[in-house]
């Protein structure tokens, strides 16, 4: 550890008595929380930054829109508007924040996407504007404390895992480690590797904190790129963007096929600007360029597609696949739905009788 993480140490002191004091506010019942009719399953992470919570969103509404209408929901990091908003055909990356705008945009046809801060008062809110919805899937709500789930998913990322970190600011947990324990499951994503003497240990390690608690292993499956611009012809040589938390997993993937040239590596939910794809497209070249499908919801932005359409520009579309014991977890998922949603009919006819 260095010195300046020790120098940390005080603050992330002060961080895990605040946490731990708010969560006993909530477990005593002294701070209020809210459960609703529809089935509210929560998508959420201990660290900040990218753990794979969107993707397990994707694969969550492809388990189950299908069967029942789905509404997600998150706070729309980033975003320009404010409050609760319910998406539709006029909104962008910008109104939604570019995560939102990413479901929007794959599955506007099955889903309702909506934002808004508090969620406890957008659900009802949803409800009231879309009373076919069955379940509400909210991204990033591991800590959001005033909603109860009926069920909770962490994910944590396997090559920075929570239990080998430290609270803020010595480390990017948000709280304390012993928090895994309110989750229902723990999905250890973005895994390299399916030996099952390493995915063991990692089991292990992780219920010291969440014993007893299932804990499931996915990793990504990437897709042929797709074109963004003109040009259809992947060069072999390319230049990687990412806007991501984590884009190792994205950079190691491409370099089994590809040459990476440069890799334009900016924050979390950076805001794309013209200065930016003029500097990218001007140390490209003839370069094909690879951006992944968060960040290219950002770049089709009306002020920045003209710059991007005449150009080599790609994305790489993903999804969750589970390494071992997928059909476990979606029976896990599916059942907890049927059931929640089998005594809110049984209470409605009660109503009614």
């Amino acid at each position: 550890m260095s010195l300046l993480r020790y120098l940390w140490w005080p603050f992330a002191v002060l961080v895990d008595a605040i946490t731990r004091f708010r969560n006993y506010l909530y477990r005593i019942g002294h701070k209020k929380s809210f459960q609703f009719d529809s089935v509210v399953i929560s998508v959420g992470n201990l660290n900040v930054g990218g753990s794979g919570k969107t993707p397990m969103i994707e694969y969550l509404i492809r388990l189950l829109s299908t069967q029942y209408k789905i509404a997600t929901l998150s706070r729309g990091y980033g975003r320009s508007t404010s409050g609760f908003r319910l998406a539709g055909p006029e909104d962008n990356a910008r109104t939604l924040g570019d995560e939102p705008y990413q479901l929007y945009k794959k599955f506007y046809d099955r889903i309702y996407v909506a934002v808004g801060e508090e969620r406890a008062l957008a659900i009802p809110t949803i409800l009231n504007e879309c009373p076919d919805v069955q379940i509400i899937l909210l991204d990033d709500a591991f800590q959001h404390r005033a909603v109860i789930p009926q069920f909770s998913i962490l994910v944590t990322d396997f090559q920075k895992p929570f239990y080998k970190d430290a609270l803020l600011p010595m480390g990017r947990l948000r709280e304390n480690r012993m928090g895994a324990s309110r989750a229902d499951v723990i999905v250890v994503t973005k895994c390299v590797t399916s030996e099952s003497e390493k995915l063991n240990e990692v089991q292990q390690a992780v219920r010291k904190y969440a014993p007893s608690k299932p804990v499931f292993f996915s990793s990504i499956r990437y897709s042929k790129p797709v074109a963004i611009g003109a040009q259809a012809e992947l060069s072999a040589e390319v230049v990687l963007v990412t806007g991501i938390g984590n884009p190792k997993p994205f950079s190691q993937h491409l370099e089994k096929t590809h040459t990476i040239y440069k890799h334009f590596r900016f924050e979390d939910h950076h805001r794309y600007t013209t200065e930016d794809v003029s500097k990218i497209v001007c140390e490209a070249g003839a370069r094909s360029i690879l951006t992944t499908e968060k960040d290219m919801v950002k770049l089709i932005s009306p002020e920045l597609y003209p710059s991007i359409q005449p150009g080599a520009w790609f994305y790489l579309p993903m999804q969750v696949e589970f390494l071992r014991s997928g059909s476990e977890f979606d029976s896990l998922v599916q059942s907890v739905v049927a059931e929640k949603l089998k005594r809110v009919t049984i209470i409605s006819g009660d109503n009614l009788s």
